[in-house]
């Protein structure tokens, strides 16, 4: 029988959906997080009678046909980059964006990654980097001799130095824009690498046509709504649910057929 497989497929699809879920309601607290959707495709059909064609010698055309659909499939997981919410720390390196853009960063291996964590800190030496040490590009470096640090709407920043009265220029943060968001590849840690489905980044000064602003102090937070997560968690429970139904009325039609005498 089709409906065991057809089901079986609705299954582990929904086995996918849950599983997409989950890591959303997983990472509601990791800054900068986007949140996941899957999107599902129906399988190949069957032709049992094709459509548009003859039903006779004179010409007539079959108007629907009958197509027996095998299931569903997993087409994609998109993410869903909408703005999160804006959340005050006080930090004077935590940085985040409002609007478009990512923030640049030189992995150990020379590759640059992309991210929207802003939760930035200082190196040994002075230079600005991410919670795992690696360096925020351009390469910023902080004057020991600091005294403060302030980074303004287009991320130059600038830092006052004992002695002197008016703050001193260190550099310019500089974000990063992709033709398609949702094709970068997601490596963890809140990093993001570069594919040919992203399209090559555009690099600007943040608050110019095109790119988010800077805003010094604060933390973008998950943009995952638990409540809707949760209700999608719920129609996925269902959703199984019906095909495990399926599943188990097809083994009991199979089992009238063999009881048969």
């Amino acid at each position: 029988m089709r409906s065991l497989d057809i089901a079986g497929t609705g299954m582990q699809a929904q086995q996918t959906n849950v599983e997409v879920i989950s890591n959303n309601i997983a990472n509601m607290s990791t800054t900068g997080f986007k949140r996941r959707r899957a999107e599902f495709q129906d399988l190949i059909y069957q032709n049992l009678r094709q459509v548009g064609s003859n039903s006779s010698d004179n010409g007539s055309i079959v108007p629907s046909g009958a197509q027996v659909g095998l299931g569903v499939k997993t087409a994609a997981i998109y993410r869903i980059n909408e703005q999160g919410n804006l959340q005050q720390t006080s930090n004077t390196l935590d940085l985040a964006i409002q609007g478009n853009g990512h923030f640049q960063v030189t992995l150990p291996s020379g590759e640059t990654a992309y991210t929207r964590d802003g939760t930035f800190g200082l190196a040994a030496d002075g230079t600005i980097v991410t919670a795992d040490g690696y360096v925020v590009q351009p390469g910023l470096q902080i004057p020991s001799n600091a005294t403060a640090v302030t980074v303004n709407q287009s991320g130059q920043v600038q830092a006052t130095i004992q002695g002197q009265t008016a703050p001193q220029t260190v550099g310019q943060l500089q974000l990063a824009v992709f033709p398609n968001e949702a094709g970068l590849d997601a490596q963890g840690d809140n990093l993001l690498l570069q594919t040919t489905a992203s399209g090559q980044p555009v690099t600007g000064n943040p608050a110019s046509s095109g790119f988010g602003s800077v805003m010094e102090g604060f933390i973008e937070t998950s943009n995952v709504n638990v409540v809707t997560e949760i209700t999608n968690l719920i129609t996925a429970q269902r959703a199984y649910e019906m095909n495990s139904k399926v599943i188990t009325t097809s083994d009991d039609m199979l089992s009238t057929l063999t009881n048969l005498r």
